[in-house]
């Protein structure tokens, strides 16, 4: 998926940070990562976090990963397919542990 950085630093509350990223011409933006401080379930309606998008460089990129997360017991929201956000849109949803909802998605470039 292009994710080829991961670094560890350790955050204000001593607490485990994990940065994933790339080359900044390939991925300008970095993810960060860090276990939750409260005690209460997920919900993507509430402030913060609705779902992460992940670019991915293919259709069949999309369709390998949506095979590998049937093989490791992820909870799918829907199979891989297009959707009619812009032209070509093809993108399969998915639940993290923590029930974060999650999408890689394939949209061809338009010039």
């Amino acid at each position: 998926m292009g994710w080829t950085r991961i670094a560890e630093i350790v955050g204000e509350r001593g607490e485990p940070v994990f940065y994933l990223g790339g080359e900044r011409s390939e991925r300008p933006v970095a993810l960060s990562l860090r276990q939750a401080t409260v005690d209460r379930p997920y919900d993507r309606y509430a402030v913060g976090v609705h779902h992460v998008a992940f670019k991915a460089p293919s259709r069949e990129a999309v369709d390998e990963r949506h095979e590998w997360l049937k093989q490791t017991g992820a909870q799918i929201e829907s199979a891989p397919r297009e959707y009619d956000y812009t032209p070509g849109y093809y993108a399969v949803f998915f639940y993290d542990p923590d029930g974060i909802k999650l999408e890689i998605v394939h949209r061809p470039r338009r010039d």
